[in-house]
Order: structure tokens, then C-alpha cells, then sequence
């Protein structure tokens, strides 16, 4: 029978400091999991492992190629991958004004960031013949564009196709990969916008069929039905989480 049951299991997170990511972390951690969890700022780090003594924490930037490896290089063979860390542009600008800089750190960190923690994670795995589980966070803005967004959103779209490509060559091996595509989300980043009179959800709300953003929590469970024995024949998929934007033209009639 499949089971939910996570106990002992080891997992990495990617960008656990904060939002989505520092959620999965306290969720496997309360799964009974060991969880390494790695971010580039190490105080975020410090206060969730205040919280959870037990995490192991890497201070580490998923953009910067061989730290990633040093820092990677002792880390146990684990059951499996959040990769999480995103690289987000602080402003909107025209896709014809973005200049090479700019688009190559989205590149740094958002496509080629995931394919090295994902290489070594799985290298481990393949070598030790443990089965497993890899979760790759990317959004909606993968498979819709937004105005001013383009290297989020041609970033992300990278990242989906990174998951079903190792979908394919992993699969032999019992290593199972899968995309989590999310709305916006109600984050603390994004609830703090919203404090500040930035009306974030308003892009979102009127295409939604179910009228709210995403919680957390509702990112989370379908993370770690992914990484269960739960969903043990699913791979290289697509799981669009968005409360209905992406099956629908339009929420209101023309009356």
C-alpha cells in the first residue's frame, strides 16, 4: 500500500529562509524528516533553526555554481529535492529594455541554479540506488506572461521543462520529478505589499475563478503528496495550483 508516512526520510529545501520554502522545511521537519536547508542570507537561516534546532542549515547562493558544490559535497545521500530558491527581478521593465546583466542572474538562478543542486542530489541518489522524489517550484508566469516580467517568466518556463527532462532520465532509476506551478501566493513578502497599500492580488483575483490567492499551506500538501509514496507512478508533471486562472478565458458573461 502507499504510504504518507515521511519518517527518517532526508530532504534539501532551496530558499528555505522565507515563504514557501521555509514552510515545506517546518512541514517535513514535522514529518519527522531530516531536513537540510539552504539559503543565501543567513539570518533567515538562524531564526528557523531557532525554531527547529534540528535542520541543518547551508548559507549558500544556488547562483554561484561551485560554492554550491563545495557546500553540497558533504551533505548525505537524501530521498529527494524541493528546489524552491528563485531569483526574482526587483522591477518591471519592457522585454525590450532588459539588458544582458539582468537576464543572465534570472538565468544564474532560476535555470542553471536548480540543474546543479538537482545534479547533485541525484548523482547521489543514482549512485546509492535510492529511489526517490525531486520537487521543483515553479508558477503559473511559466506557462502565461506578464507585462514587465520577462525573465521570471521565460525563466520559469526553462525550469518545467528542466523537470521533464529529468522526468526522462531519471525515471529508470526509480527518481521521480515534478513542477508545482503556483498563483500568487500569500506570503509574508506579499502580505507585507498588501500592509503597504500595493494591491498585489488585484492582477490575479478578478481572473480567478475561486476570487482569493493562494495560502501557503495549499502549496505545501501538494509538495508533499509529490515527494510521498502517494503519488508513486506520477513524474514529469505539471501541477498547476491557481484556484482555476489557466482553464479560464474569461469569469464574467458580457451582460
Amino acid at each position: 500500500m502507499a504510504s504518507f508516512d515521511f519518517k527518517e526520510k532526508k530532504y534539501l529545501v532551496t530558499g528555505a529562509g522565507r515563504g514557501i520554502g521555509r514552510a515545506i522545511a517546518k512541514a517535513l521537519v514535522a514529518k519527522g524528516c531530516k531536513v537540510y536547508a539552504l539559503n543565501r542570507s543567513k539570518e533567515p537561516l538562524d531564526t528557523l533553526v531557532s525554531e527547529h534546532p534540528e535542520i541543518v542549515p547551508i548559507v549558500a547562493d544556488v547562483r554561484d555554481w561551485e560554492d554550491i558544490r563545495r557546500k553540497l559535497d558533504g551533505v548525505d545521500t537524501l530521498d529527494g529535492l524541493i528546489n524552491n530558491a528563485v531569483t526574482y527581478p526587483p522591477r518591471e521593465l519592457p522585454a525590450l529594455q532588459w539588458d544582458q546583466a539582468n537576464l543572465q542572474d534570472s538565468i544564474d538562478g532560476n535555470i542553471l541554479g536548480p540543474i546543479n543542486v538537482l545534479q547533485i542530489v541525484a548523482q547521489k541518489m543514482v549512485a546509492s540506488e535510492r529511489p526517490g522524489s525531486i520537487v521543483n517550484i515553479s508558477s503559473v508566469a511559466s506557462l502565461q506572461a506578464i507585462p514587465g516580467r520577462l525573465p521570471y517568466c521565460m525563466t520559469k518556463a526553462a525550469l518545467d521543462m528542466i523537470t521533464k527532462q529529468f522526468a526522462l532520465e531519471l525515471g529508470p532509476y526509480n527518481i521521480r520529478v515534478n513542477s508545482i506551478n503556483p498563483t500568487l501566493v500569500l506570503t509574508e513578502n506579499i502580505q507585507s505589499l498588501i500592509d503597504s497599500g500595493i494591491p498585489v492580488p488585484d492582477m490575479y483575483i478578478p481572473k480567478t475563478p475561486m476570487k482569493r490567492v493562494a495560502k501557503m499551506e495549499e502549496i505545501v500538501s501538494p509538495v508533499l503528496y509529490l515527494l510521498s509514496d502517494m503519488s508513486s507512478m506520477v513524474t514529469g508533471t505539471l501541477q498547476v495550483i491557481d484556484g482555476g486562472i489557466m482553464a479560464t478565458f474569461a469569469t464574467k458573461t458580457s451582460g
